[in-house]
């Protein structure tokens, strides 16, 4: 397993559409390895393809918070079928916003469908925790970011420290 780079914003890899997964196959498997050990690392709790620079329609998340007891769930090609009326609110980040956070409102429970590991398909029912990050996951498949969600002004304010945080990294 490898660890991956993981892309920053602003950038405009991440607001790119992926494309579908045919099959999951060998390089996926390994695609999915690395992301899971690059997800590890980081620390987080998911983390989508385009976050490393691949534009497919993957994404690995583990909300169990801890080494020994980890449940990684690996999918491809996920697809939202049912979404619940109403609504929670979690102080979102990203791996690719380091340090910011907002609040955003999404579906406080999902049904999603989706090939496995195995390439057999799936479906998952997740509430809590797993049900935002999910979310949050398959946004970056179509190019959409946690602060696509929020207010405008917000939204600039962490562009504008993640620009700045940008800048100081490539001077170092």
């Amino acid at each position: 397993m490898a660890v991956l780079p993981i892309i920053k914003a602003p950038d405009p890899i991440l607001k790119k559409h992926c494309v579908p997964v045919e099959v999951v196959d060998d390089e996926i498997r390994t695609l999915m390895d690395d992301m899971l050990e690059t997800m590890y690392v980081a620390p987080g709790v998911g983390l989508a393809a385009p976050q490393v620079s691949v534009h497919k329609r993957v994404i690995v998340v583990d909300t169990s918070r801890g080494d020994t007891d980890r449940s990684p769930i690996q999918m491809a090609d996920p697809e939202l079928i049912e979404s619940s009326d109403n609504l929670a609110v979690y102080d979102e980040g990203c791996l690719s916003f380091p340090d910011q956070y907002a609040e955003v409102e999404r579906p406080a429970k999902v049904r999603v469908r989706y090939l496995d590991y195995e390439n057999e398909i799936q479906e998952i029912e997740a509430e809590g925790l797993l049900s935002t990050c999910i979310q949050h996951e398959m946004d970056h498949l179509d190019g959409k970011l946690f602060v696509d969600h929020i207010s405008m002004l917000k939204r600039n304010i962490i562009l504008r420290k993640m620009s700045k945080l940008k800048k100081t990294e490539a001077l170092s």
